[in-house]
């Protein structure tokens, strides 16, 4: 009989975030595959929980997924962690599932921690309808998409290095506006926890002064929808002659 999969989210801060479930089902997994075992392994030294251990992430999981498919086919329940929040968000994971998924495998996510409900939820921007873009690509297709996101009219979520913070803050302003209202989310869960929000231009202005440390979420307001939709018109090449 076939074994399960289990994607289990990890703290992104706080070691108490975890949930009773979620030690639970690290404890009788058959095998515990982490992004990074050093990391995992506190994790679990905390709790108590004695699991064998395996390397899964970005760099091997090419190599390493047809195995684990078979071995949890031959009955082995297979617990997925990354470093910290849900794996396959901005995390090695959607290549396993995706995997079992097409082998008839059962696929258990476990409801728990990430990092950009919290942000979202505390920046005081709407939340009822959001779009999740995680990192912005480094350099092909970046401006690209930037311009495409500009006549969103959700909530937008990024994710973000501290080490790049204020070039993409400058970077949003540019193609949003410097004006749209922002909320930087940084340490969710620890001890210092941060919410910088005002305009792109006044929080980039502000890390410019201050040093981000950190993990790091963005959240920016949609465009207003009058504006949005002007915008489309005139990429179509409507509106021209009504001085839009």
């Amino acid at each position: 009989m076939a074994g399960k999969l289990y994607i289990v989210p990890t703290p992104v801060g706080n070691l108490e975030d975890m949930t009773y479930r979620a030690v639970q089902v690290l404890r009788d997994a058959d095998l515990v595959l982490a992004e990074d075992t050093r990391t995992s392994s506190v994790l679990l030294h905390h709790y108590g929980i004695q699991a064998r251990l395996q390397s899964h992430h970005k760099f091997n999981e090419h190599q390493t997924v047809q195995l684990v498919k078979e071995r949890i086919l031959g009955g082995l329940n297979v617990a997925l962690v990354s470093d910290a929040g849900t794996p396959g968000i901005s995390d090695p994971g959607f290549l396993l599932v995706r995997t079992c998924a097409e082998e008839g495998i059962e696929v258990q996510t476990l409801p728990g921690a990430t990092a950009c409900i919290p942000a979202l939820v505390s920046s005081g921007l709407p939340c009822d309808r959001f779009c999740f873009e995680g990192f912005l690509p480094q350099k092909k297709g970046r401006q690209t998409l930037l311009q495409q996101l500009a006549a969103e009219t959700r909530t937008l979520v990024f994710y973000e290095s501290p080490y790049r913070l204020v070039k993409t803050l400058e970077q949003l302003a540019e193609f949003f506006g410097g004006e749209r209202r922002c909320s930087v989310a940084r340490e969710i869960s620890k001890v210092h926890e941060e919410h910088r929000r005002g305009t792109l231009l006044e929080v980039a202005a502000w890390f410019r002064e201050h040093e981000p440390k950190g993990e790091i979420v963005i959240v920016v307001a949609g465009a207003e929808p009058v504006k949005a939709e002007k915008k489309r018109r005139y990429e179509r090449g409507e509106g021209q002659e009504e001085g839009e």
